[in-house]
């Protein structure tokens, strides 16, 4: 039986829900390692034997960015759209059937390579578990074949076909279609069901049918609201019981107590605001008001065309209100809630050994210092990659 101590910690965060201090820091530590899972954690003066020592050189170690919500099954390129906007164009919904054309064209080996690109550069920032969502195809076989290419990466799909209403459908045929042949087609390869519950895509009536169908044939929900202006999609996703609710940007006081009282996540992407020119997400509000908090990249090629976690924490502590250890709880403990995980986003015996090394001895530096590649070092289920 292998089993690996890293040592000479010089911080440990575990998010041990039974720690006093919300990110559960242990100074001076080590971490025992067995197989593909968290054995031991503890002072480094404590530490037992293991058959091979790994030392961290007075490094931070924290868990592996769990990355809630992103969008990487796609072909194409948005980034005229990206100039036109930062020129003073506004972001609307539409610009999805643009990749749509691009993603339909594209061959399965040419998804799945570009998929596997993207999945590297996550890694190298730090992501160790990610979840994947189809919306580009939105017929029958593309979105099922979108969500085979994705499950070769993750366990953590999502279907999407209700993403916008495509050229040439009314939005009862689609929907009709979504809730029909193209879930039937889908569910074997998903694990969620998601839709897109704005102003120029689909209603509360829409998306509570897709929710309720999906959830029928056995997935989990998730919802896309509130991120264009103020509408019912947070509420629908409280009222439901859904596992997150994601961008969240435009809130009533009435959204943010069912948020509270539900515990339903609420998962903020300010990466979409930064490449959008939107108001930030008020994540102060949300901590405040007892709303669990998740923080995700929304990576996907029209509103937000980045991979990077640590650029996410850096933008919710500078503009959102958030601490630099509320940002990395949310990265990891919170974006774990989000996909209804318990044995990712933390460091705790018996909990997946998916960790990051920074070079830096605190989780602050992720804030403290952005755009700095801080991560030395990604290990998935107890191994570097």
């Amino acid at each position: 039986m292998t089993t690996t101590v890293i040592t000479n910690i010089g911080q440990l965060v575990t998010n041990d829900p039974e720690a006093d201090d919300l990110l559960g820091i242990v100074v001076d530590a080590a971490l025992v390692i067995e197989r593909s899972t968290v054995a031991w954690v503890g002072r480094a003066a404590d530490a037992p034997a293991a058959d091979a020592q790994i030392d961290a050189g007075g490094r931070a170690v924290v868990p592996g960015f769990v990355d809630s919500h992103s969008h990487l099954v796609f072909a194409g390129d948005r980034s005229a759209e990206f100039a036109a906007r930062m020129a003073g164009e506004s972001y609307a919904a539409g610009g999805i059937r643009t990749t749509v054309a691009a993603t339909r064209a594209a061959t399965d080996e040419q998804l799945t390579s570009h998929v596997a690109r993207l999945v590297d550069e996550m890694r190298r920032q730090g992501t160790t578990t990610v979840e994947i969502k189809s919306g580009y195809g939105l017929t029958v076989h593309d979105e099922a074949r979108s969500l085979a290419v994705a499950r070769q990466f993750t366990e953590e799909t999502t279907y999407l076909g209700a993403h916008v209403v495509p050229e040439g459908a009314t939005p009862e045929e689609y929907v009709a279609l979504v809730t029909g042949p193209m879930l039937d087609a889908c569910a074997p390869h998903a694990r969620w069901v998601d839709a897109f519950c704005e102003t120029g895509a689909f209603d509360a009536d829409q998306s509570r049918a897709v929710l309720e169908a999906g959830t029928a044939a056995g997935l989990r929900g998730r919802l896309h609201a509130n991120q264009l202006g103020p509408g019912p999609g947070v509420r629908l996703a409280c009222e439901l019981g859904l596992t997150a609710v994601d961008h969240c940007t435009y809130l009533a006081e009435e959204d943010i107590a069912a948020l509270a009282e539900s515990g339903t996540i609420a998962t903020l992407l300010p990466g979409v605001e930064f490449s959008t020119r939107q108001p930030y997400p008020d994540g102060r509000r949300l901590v405040e008001a007892g709303v669990r908090v998740a923080l995700a990249t929304d990576c996907n090629p029209g509103s937000c065309f980045t991979s990077s976690i640590p650029l996410c924490v850096a933008l919710a502590v500078r503009e959102m209100g958030m601490t630099p250890a509320e940002a990395l709880h949310a990265v990891t403990a919170g974006g774990a809630a989000a996909l209804a995980r318990e044995d990712v986003g933390i460091l705790v015996p018996g909990g997946r050994a998916d960790l990051l090394l920074l070079d830096a001895p605190s989780y602050v530096h992720l804030a403290y210092r952005p755009g700095v590649p801080l991560v030395a070092a990604t290990w998935v289920g107890g191994r570097p990659v």
